[in-house]
């Protein structure tokens, strides 16, 4: 029998990591006292929770199980905790947030600075991953997606539209047209690796294939700056990346939109309705701000060269 919430806690944070030396700075524990918590867990449960191996821990049916029912119960702890805090008082405790690495790189951190810079008993933590956040396992408490969920209990708000376009170092030659593109390197993600449809941002330019490819923004856009070739970056973050510039925008311009999801359950948090509506108040304005910014450094250009 689980003797406390602590063990849970432990065991959660395993279970979400996959792996002990993963977990142990989320608990600040060393590995090797996560190694026994767990073996105590197991043997007041009486069985194997997790498979162990090299590549890490994987839970088995019985700890998929319960990793269901203690993630329900960690849910029911925080809106208890919700219940005593004043609007007035700020917004306290840990949230994390969930979302592809170009968000989690470009958007998220000055947008979660000013948030918590209002609430100094935030903690704010910022999961980027290069797949769809798992909140059913509770890897995040909200996550910010390119697509809307289909399925699942689940509260879906749109934020924002954002841009895409061409991009390349600023030393290539600049094509005149999308057919002066043919033989030309393309920069983009690996294809096996696009975890969302709204990502596929090439086409037919990667009908012979993509020749500098990551499942990173980030790695991306640091190819693009390095003259690998030619790709669709975000008009947000170009102006993090000095010496990539856009190309042929009237001829190629994507639009994708971001989405906030959260647990349907998750409503009747106060604390974490108020940081929902200042994320994406935040996220708004920091799309329309950098891509404004984006269009006036473009003008300045043209009318200096």
């Amino acid at each position: 029998m689980v003797q406390n919430w602590d063990d849970m806690r432990v065991f959660l944070a395993v279970a979400r990591a996959e792996s002990l030396s993963a977990a142990a700075p989320v608990l600040k524990l060393d590995p090797a006292t996560l190694s026994r918590r767990i073996a105590r867990l197991e043997a007041a449960v009486g069985a194997a929770l997790f498979v162990k191996s090299p590549q890490g821990y994987a839970l088995t049916d019985l700890g998929g199980r319960m990793m269901d029912q203690a993630a329900q119960a960690e849910t029911a702890l925080t809106r208890a905790a919700d219940v005593g805090q004043s609007p007035s008082s700020g917004i306290n405790g840990q949230i994390r947030i969930g979302a592809p690495d170009g968000c989690a790189n470009f958007l998220l951190p000055q947008v979660c600075a000013a948030i918590q810079a209002a609430n100094p008993d935030l903690e704010v933590q910022i999961l980027a991953l290069p797949r769809v956040v798992n909140l059913s396992r509770r890897e995040a408490d909200m996550a910010v997606t390119v697509s809307p969920p289909q399925t699942g209990r689940l509260t879906v708000q749109k934020i924002t539209d954002y841009r895409l376009h061409l991009a390349q170092a600023e030393a290539l030659p600049t094509p005149a047209s999308l057919a002066d593109l043919k033989g030309r390197a393309v920069v983009g993600y690996i294809p096996d690796m696009i975890f969302d449809s709204a990502l596929d941002y090439l086409g037919p330019l990667a009908a012979d294939g993509v020749q500098m490819a990551s499942n990173s923004v980030s790695v991306q856009l640091q190819m693009l700056r390095a003259g690998a070739g030619i790709g669709v970056a975000h008009d947000f973050a170009l102006p993090f990346a000095p010496g990539v510039r856009r190309v042929l925008v009237d001829q190629l311009s994507l639009v994708r939109s971001f989405y906030l999801v959260r647990h349907t359950a998750d409503r009747r948090s106060d604390r974490l309705r108020r940081f929902a509506d200042a994320l994406m108040a935040g996220l708004r304005d920091e799309v329309a701000r950098l891509e404004a910014s984006l269009c006036a450094a473009s003008v300045a250009d043209q009318l200096t060269s």
